[in-house]
């Protein structure tokens, strides 16, 4: 007798995979039909729009953040967490963009440079599903 392993909605029903019978898909594989995600490229050219040379538009910053960054954002009242800076820089540089499929999440160290040669350093996150518009969801200041 042979035996069959069950099929993925077989396996959610009941609950094989939650026990650690069945190994987790690895991540670089996409199951059928799950949602395209934005690539590093097209992360890149997000961050790079977003954060121009000077920060983010007054209009990015209403549409291209999520409603929980927006509010922390609002909380931090020391500077402006979307620069994790007081002051309008004269550029912005955009490092090297990682994504992680499995997290749906890219990052991207991020260095507004002022006036005088100070910067400020912070990885900025966005959410990677492609059914949806890009857009920031959470920022670390590397103080």
């Amino acid at each position: 007798m042979r035996f069959r392993l069950p099929r993925p909605a077989l396996i959610a029903a009941t609950g094989l995979a939650a026990l650690g019978l069945l190994a987790a898909t690895p991540a670089a594989a996409q199951a059928p039909g799950a949602a395209p995600q934005y690539t590093e490229a097209q992360v890149r050219a997000f961050l790079v729009g977003f954060y121009g040379d000077h920060g983010p538009s007054e209009k990015d910053r209403i549409y291209k953040v999520t409603e929980e960054l927006k509010k922390k954002a609002s909380e931090t009242e020391e500077y402006d967490l979307l620069l994790c800076a007081q002051n309008t820089p004269d550029t912005v540089r955009i490092g090297k963009v990682t994504t992680e499929a499995s997290a749906a999440t890219g990052w991207a160290q991020v260095t507004p440079v002022f006036s005088g040669g100070t910067q400020s350093h912070l990885t900025a996150y966005v959410g990677l599903d492609a059914s949806k518009p890009m857009k920031l969801s959470d920022i670390t200041c590397d103080l």
